[in-house]
This record gives C-alpha cells, sequence and structure tokens, in this order.
C-alpha cells in the first residue's frame, strides 16, 4: 500500500496536478541562482552553509567583495536547489486529494457505523468485534499514507517544527498499528476520520495560493482555523479522550494496553494545543493586517534574510518568495509560511 501511495502521488502529479498548475499561470521556474564562485562553494559544501560575521570579513578581504554582496550569495545558493512553485504545486494538490477522499469515505464509512452515534458501542464485546473489509483498507490505506509522510520528512527542506511533526508522525503510526493489533480499530476510525477533517482545508489554501489568489487563501485558511480548533480541542477531548479515557475503563476495565493506549492521544492533545495556540497567534495578526500574512512553521531559511524585508511583509501566509517545500502534515508552527 506505500508503493501504491507513492505510485499515485507520482501519476497525480504529472498528469493531473501540473496542467491545472500551467492552466493557473504557474511557472516552472525557480529561485534566483547564485553566480559561480569556486571560494564560496567550497566554503558551502566543505564548511558552513551560513558563514558568521568573522568569516564573512574574511571572504570580503579575500575576494574583495561587499559583505552584503557575500551573504546575498550565500542566501541564493542555499535558495537554488529548493522547490518551485510549480513542484509544490503538485505536491500539495495530491495531498489535498488525499485528504479530501479519505476524509468523504471515513465519513461515508462511519455514519452507518453504530460506534459513530454511541461511542460506547466501541466497547462492547471487545476484543471479539469483527473486522470488515472497508474497516480493513481504511486502516490499512491511513498506516501507509503516514509511513510515507515519515519517510519523505527526512528528504524535505527542514522545518522550525520538524521535531513536533516527527513525535506526530511517531505518534500517528503508533496508534494506528497499535490499535489495529489490539483490535481497537473502531475508536481508531474515529480519530482517524477526525484528523482528517481540517487537513485538506489547508492544502487548498496553499493551493490557492500558489495561484495567486489571496482572499481565496485566505478564506481556506481561516476555515481550517475554526475546523481544526474545533475538531482537536472540542471534539477530540469530549467525544474521543471521553471514550477511550473513562467510558473504556468502565465497560472492559483497565486492560494492560490502556496507559500506552491513551498516552499516544493524550502526546497527541498536546501537539493539537500546541499547533491551535499557533493558529489563532497566525489568525489574530491576519485581522490586524487585514491578511494572513504569518505563520510560525518556516524554512530553516528565515525570511529575515531576503533582501527586501519591507516588500516580504506584505505577503500572504503562503508567499511564494521562498522556495520551501512542504510534505509535512500542515499544521502552522513561527515565522513566515514563506515556505508553503
Amino acid at each position: 500500500y506505500l508503493v501504491l501511495i507513492q505510485l499515485f502521488l507520482g501519476n497525480s502529479c504529472r498528469f493531473i496536478a501540473k496542467p491545472c498548475a500551467i492552466n493557473l499561470g504557474i511557472q516552472d521556474s525557480g529561485p534566483h541562482r547564485a553566480q559561480p564562485n569556486a571560494i564560496l562553494e567550497k566554503v558551502f559544501t566543505s564548511i558552513t552553509k551560513s558563514p558568521d560575521g568573522k568569516r564573512l570579513e574574511g571572504l570580503s578581504k579575500q575576494l574583495d567583495w561587499d559583505v552584503r554582496k557575500i551573504q546575498r550569495w550565500f542566501r541564493h545558493r542555499r535558495n537554488q536547489d529548493k522547490p518551485t512553485t510549480l513542484t509544490k504545486f503538485c505536491e500539495s494538490m495530491w495531498r489535498f486529494t488525499f485528504y479530501l477522499s479519505i476524509f468523504f469515505y471515513g465519513i461515508r464509512f462511519l455514519w452507518t457505523a453504530p460506534w459513530f452515534w454511541d461511542t460506547r458501542q466501541c466497547w462492547y464485546n471487545y476484543p471479539f468485534q469483527p473486522l470488515t473489509s472497508r474497516l480493513y483498507y481504511y486502516y490499512i490505506l491511513e498506516l501507509a499514507f503516514y509511513w510515507s509522510l515519515m519517510f519523505s520528512q527526512f528528504t524535505d527542506i527542514k522545518r522550525k517544527d520538524f521535531l513536533i511533526m516527527f513525535v506526530h508522525h511517531l505518534a500517528t503510526i503508533g496508534l494506528i498499528t497499535f490499535s489495529y493489533m489490539n483490535n481497537m480499530v473502531r475508536v481508531g476510525t474515529l480519530v482517524l476520520c477526525l484528523h482528517d477533517a481540517s487537513d485538506f482545508l489547508l492544502e487548498a489554501a496553499k493551493l490557492a495560493n500558489y495561484a495567486k489568489y489571496q482572499r481565496l487563501c485566505d478564506a481556506f485558511f481561516m476555515l481550517f482555523g475554526v475546523v481544526f480548533i474545533v475538531t482537536r480541542l472540542g471534539i477530540y477531548p469530549f467525544w474521543i479522550l471521553n471514550t477511550t479515557l473513562f467510558e473504556s475503563w468502565e465497560l472492559i476495565g483497565p486492560y494492560p494496553s490502556w496507559w500506552l493506549f491513551n498516552g499516544l492521544l493524550v502526546i497527541l492533545q498536546v501537539l493539537h494545543v500546541i499547533w491551535s495556540y499557533l493558529i489563532i497567534r497566525t489568525a489574530s495578526k491576519a485581522l490586524v493586517r487585514g491578511k494572513v500574512s504569518k505563520d510560525d512553521r518556516s524554512d530553516v531559511e528565515s525570511s529575515s534574510e531576503e533582501e527586501d524585508v519591507t516588500s516580504n511583509s506584505t505577503k500572504g501566509i503562503f508567499s511564494t518568495s521562498s522556495n520551501g517545500s512542504n510534505r509535512l502534515n500542515g499544521h502552522v508552527a513561527g515565522g513566515q509560511w514563506t515556505g508553503e
């Protein structure tokens, strides 16, 4: 299934996303490339990608270049290998398609499931609950997708929230695998569907941004923020954690894996609180500025290094002035969303 996910990624980018991007006027042009310089290239590849003040002064004397010019060269050199806007559009397109499809599949499946309407049904006759084919495929597809996110995280541009997302992917994969092995799939489907409810909205906001539909981008992001906070700070603790912590204890008692299972769920809740705070902070800044302009999940390449700081401050939350790649789960975390 992991192979199928990767094939889906490649084919959707080639045959669907790329033509859509071209029709929207998104060009396959990369960032400004640094002019060839053997000395600076050697420093960049062998010593440091971000030289300090002392090294900059030494290079300035050696090359008879202005320090500002050398800083600009290193910035261009760091950025030139980053993916283009077209590449990022294609990535967001396939992620949007997957999130939207798996969410509606989950809703359609759970709509007729008794535990969707009464969470106590998750624990009746446990662990002797049948595993239907629809439930099995739902689980396996979600597990394969999160494994693909885990692997791709190490090949993408490193972000400030790398550790948070790494913990998130570990906790998610652990929960899916653990709940499947222990036949806790009923409550597991509720967790999966709840987490998919907001992700496709964030990808839609990125797509609108890459196509330079700023108002649509801001609208999708605000909608994403509302859905994220309602589902992760409202429904998740009062619906999911309530049944796993209290109803399960009441109906089947403190089973051996109870502590580990709920511990992983609580870790996710802590991450939800962190992300919700950052989303609220981003939205509050948007109300002041008139549009969404900041986010706390930027690339390591900070926008403060940009040559035109003033002009950058007017760009939207998903500004394409910096060319970072997004393959993460898509939650906000400080800095500009320039990489999204």
